[in-house]
């Protein structure tokens, strides 16, 4: 399409192999968003958990919880996912739970801070006073509390996710080829820059729509299920 004598079959180019780029980067989509959807659905229950447990018991269960979270984020996600890949290999298991790692942390500091606030509400001192158990009340009164938080968290994190399986997949961490990934599509047009533009440029733009969207879409929730932000609005 984007050469001389170039044929319209191919709207958005092909690569040096002939693959057609948009059916590649509509099946890389699909790749994406399942990765990302799994990285957030075990790291989104893993981070609720423990960020209400933190935020419940308080004490040393919350200071342990919390220096966790610290070494995590004091740990380089890139250079830790290269050196899982490099000792076990690529695989879609893997990257998956790299994501998730990376996911956990950012849900449990947000839901302990929430949590924090609704144990001290009245609906929660006379669920502790009629009896009920501590898993009674995490899940039951406390978890419905911090449900918004969780859903814009969830929102914005999704554009995260992305982004770092696409970094993962450039530098050759992420889904094993040939399966397409738009961040190995774009390490493959690399060395075809001043020829096939095309080749990086549309998978590129692709991560960037996607990106974009999702923190658009999680901008708008948070105003939406903010009752703060709604009052003000």
């Amino acid at each position: 399409m984007w050469m001389d004598g170039g044929s319209i079959d191919h709207i958005l180019g092909a690569d040096q192999q002939g693959r057609d780029i948009l059916s590649r980067i509509i099946h890389g989509a699909r790749i994406t968003l399942i990765i990302a959807g799994a990285a957030l659905l075990i790291g989104g229950s893993v981070g609720v958990t423990l960020g209400m447990i933190s935020g419940y018991y308080g004490g040393i269960i919350d200071e342990v919880i919390m220096r966790i979270i610290d070494v995590k984020l004091a740990l380089p996600l890139i250079l830790v996912a290269l050196v899982v890949v490099i000792t076990i290999g690529q695989s879609f298991p893997i990257l998956v739970g790299i994501l998730a790692i990376n996911a956990w942390s950012g849900f449990a500091r947000q839901v302990r801070a929430e949590a924090l606030k609704v144990k001290e509400m009245e609906y929660v001192s006379l669920a502790r006073i009629a009896g009920a158990s501590d898993r009674r009340i995490l899940f039951k009164h406390i978890f419905p509390g911090v449900l918004n938080t969780v859903i814009v968290i969830a929102t914005l994190q999704v554009g995260g996710l992305i982004l770092t399986e696409a970094i993962l997949s450039f530098l050759g961490a992420g889904i094993p080829p040939p399966t397409p990934a738009w961040g190995s599509m774009v390490s493959e047009g690399r060395q075809y820059l001043g020829t096939a533009w095309w080749l990086s440029v549309f998978p590129g733009t692709a991560i960037f729509l996607t990106v974009f969207a999702f923190n658009f879409i999680g901008d708008w929730l948070r105003d939406q299920l903010d009752p703060n932000l709604r009052q003000l609005g």
